[in-house]
């Protein structure tokens, strides 16, 4: 009996252990979803979205900055190119790439806006893998 009450008081400590160390392992999604929409009418709509990684910038920063929005850009342009967006777009209407840049970039705001500098014990992860060809980079600057 009594050793039943220690197993069973074990794994309730090892629960509650497991428990508060959760968010001490919880890391932030530093990730912007890019989504990039074409089509004339709500039935016929195509979208694609791709994920657009900054952990490995530093928002504090004029060039981490100017990195993520090359990053949306060339992200936002590979999409559209992707769903079969004319070169010129109609102007009464945003193009696919400037709809998803603009509202890329209205998320960048809210998280620069309450970014912190990464600190001198910050080792940048690997960067960030784009799904656009490498030679776009060059291409559209």
């Amino acid at each position: 009996m009594i050793k039943t009450a220690l197993k069973a008081g074990g794994m309730a400590c090892a629960l509650l252990l497991a428990s508060t160390a959760l968010p001490a392992f919880a890391q932030t999604n530093e990730e912007i979803i890019v989504t990039g929409r074409y089509g004339t009418a709500p039935d016929s709509v195509q979208s694609l979205s791709q994920n657009v990684s900054y952990a490995d910038l530093d928002l504090s920063t004029k060039a981490g900055k100017e990195e993520l929005r090359r990053r949306l850009s060339l992200t936002a342009r590979f999409l559209c190119d992707k769903l079969g967006e004319p070169t010129t777009a109609s102007p009464p209407v945003p193009s696919c790439r400037d709809a998803a840049t603009n509202d890329a970039m209205q998320r960048v705001g809210t998280i620069e806006a309450s970014f912190a500098p990464r600190g001198t014990g910050w080792v940048a992860p690997s960067p960030w893998q784009a799904p656009y060809p490498a030679e776009w980079a060059k291409r559209y600057p």
